[in-house]
């Protein structure tokens, strides 16, 4: 018989799967992680078990405890499943910015979600990462799981992720093209596919309002570029460290308008009911195009499922109230 001994056991070996209408201006062959068939629907489970396994391996994470962690939804789902499993109480803290169902997602699977103001500077102590941490200190025999700089995040990519995708496209890979937000999954699949092939070009999605293509392209973390965004899970105003930024090439930044329009065409051209960050992705890979070949295999990931966005940018009347669509 073939089962899963707990829902933990169906995370990764997600499957590839050719993106045809809407790369047709793209010559290369365009493959999709397709990373929403994850137990959580989201890419971040794969991390999510990574970072609480390892946190019991050296006792930062102790049996009942408190898992802690700031959010833009879908690690908080992955940790959440996690915690059911293994037995621990979760608690999601989550900006304003991100879409009800994710809040109501949490929510029913048991997690406890505290709500921030999105408009706020990192170090506030409004801030979702400022009262992620608040939070774990008043709250006893509890870990903050700290995603942004907590390296068993790129470390998931690099054991999973990566070797799946190289083995899919039987090495044929030579592009690697991702959003980036805390910088796990573009710098562990990087690091991975880079070390089978050193020829490997490895893309960052960026948004308007978020400090990453300037920082790599001139070293200057510039507080300028810093305002609020639409698009959810990529782009920050902080330098993570689990952004690798020697793994990435380059990076393009894709408009909120851009993403939330290719999020709705990718549902209705290919099929793919997705994420926000998947329209980032598909505008950005077209911006790219002049960089592919007839020769070349462009991985794109996928990172999460549209259900978590039927309020915005699948309702048309968020999308005329935002000036996206007519």
């Amino acid at each position: 018989m073939e089962y899963a001994e707990n829902i933990l056991g169906t995370i990764g070996n997600t499957p590839l799967v050719k993106i045809n209408k809407l790369a047709e201006e793209i010559p290369a062959l365009v493959l999709a992680k397709y990373e929403t068939f994850n137990p959580g629907n989201s890419v971040k489970d794969r991390m999510a078990v990574k970072m609480i396994e390892d946190a019991e391996a050296d006792g930062r994470l102790k049996p009942g405890g408190t898992i802690i962690e700031g959010t833009s939804g879908n690690t908080g789902m992955g940790l959440a499943l996690a915690a059911i499993v293994k037995g621990y109480k979760m608690v999601c803290v989550i900006s304003d910015k991100q879409s009800k169902e994710k809040m109501d997602f949490l929510r029913a699977v048991g997690s406890e979600v505290v709500v921030c103001p999105t408009d706020v500077a990192p170090d506030d102590p409004r801030s979702y990462y400022s009262t992620s941490a608040r939070l774990a200190k008043e709250t006893p025999n509890s870990w903050y799981v700290n995603q942004y700089d907590n390296l068993s995040n790129a470390k998931a990519h690099y054991e999973s992720t990566g070797p799946e995708i190289w083995r899919q496209t039987d090495g044929k890979v030579t592009h690697f093209v991702v959003g980036v937000g805390t910088g796990g999954t573009i710098s562990g699949v990087g690091k991975y596919l880079k070390e089978q092939n050193p020829n490997i070009k490895v893309w960052g999605i960026d948004t308007y309002g978020s400090v990453f293509k300037k920082y790599h392209e001139t070293g200057i973390f510039d507080e300028k570029e810093i305002y609020p965004y639409v698009t959810e899970g990529i782009g920050e105003d902080i330098l993570p460290k689990n952004v690798d930024f020697s793994i990435i090439d380059g990076f393009t930044k894709v408009t909120d308008k851009d993403a939330a329009v290719y999020t709705q065409l990718l549902a209705k051209k290919e099929g793919f009911f997705l994420g926000n960050s998947a329209g980032a992705a598909m505008k950005g890979l077209l911006q790219l195009k002049e960089h592919f070949t007839k020769d070349d295999v462009v991985v794109v990931l996928f990172h999460d499922h549209g259900s978590r966005y039927v309020g915005k940018m699948y309702n048309d009347e968020w999308m005329k109230k935002m000036g996206y669509i007519d």
